[in-house]
């Protein structure tokens, strides 16, 4: 809603995340994403020495099969070994109570992932039981309430900012969503997980979470 009258779009941003190893040098990479044109971030994976991770956001799912699909088919990307298990793909949704669309579905996570103060990334997917499903729809929204009152302290602070992305049917894992979560430190990201882990949501109503990727970012494109 906004001044009272209720808002549509059909406009959302998709984000991908693709994690390869056997790269022992990001500049390279960082150079091919620059010159490409493509938006997206290039992180390097501080749980393997030869990982690297590359996230790309667009408006138009057609960029992943016409840019992205030719850029990872050519050197320096083409010789790296991609790990399936981390592929991570969704799109951006509202909740239906944000006063400005645009602001939610487009620009606001354009400028999260693509902030240089915030190099720092952990992304996960995640899939709620069935359970939560069947709730009573009020119960539901006291529930993700305690998750997103957690998320708003640590943004707040400056401390975490949180990308939520919907994922259904794009998933290979059939997970429901996708969460980035950036900062300008590491300690932070790991600290909401833990706390989170405390909430309903994620104590109850879980199924399955992860794997996690966690890299700091070599590149960013420019906003």
């Amino acid at each position: 809603m906004r001044n009272g009258v209720q808002q549509r779009s059909n406009d959302r941003l998709f984000m991908q995340l693709l994690v390869f190893g056997n790269c022992h040098d990001a500049r390279p990479l960082a150079h091919a994403l620059e010159t490409s044109g493509i938006t997206g971030v290039l992180y390097e994976d501080v749980n393997d020495p030869q990982g690297v991770a590359l996230l790309t956001l667009t408006q138009n799912p057609n960029e992943y099969l016409d840019r992205v699909r030719p850029l990872l088919n050519v050197e320096p990307f083409a010789s790296l070994d991609q790990k399936h298990e981390y592929t991570m793909m969704g799109r951006t949704y509202s909740l239906g109570y944000e006063p400005d669309l645009q602001e939610t579905l487009l620009r606001r996570p354009t400028r999260t992932v693509l902030n240089r103060d915030w190099r720092w990334a952990v992304w996960y997917p995640l899939r709620r039981s069935g359970r939560f499903a069947n709730l009573p729809e009020q119960e539901q929204r006291v529930i993700l309430a305690e998750h997103g009152t957690i998320g708003m302290s640590f943004g707040a602070a400056d401390y975490a900012h949180d990308i939520r992305l919907a994922c259904h049917g794009l998933d290979a894992h059939d997970n429901d969503f996708v969460v980035g979560l950036i900062g300008p430190e590491l300690f932070p990201l790991s600290a909401i997980v833990q706390t989170m882990r405390k909430t309903q949501q994620t104590s109850l109503y879980l199924e399955r979470l992860g794997p996690f990727f966690v890299g700091r970012a070599v590149y960013q494109s420019p906003m």
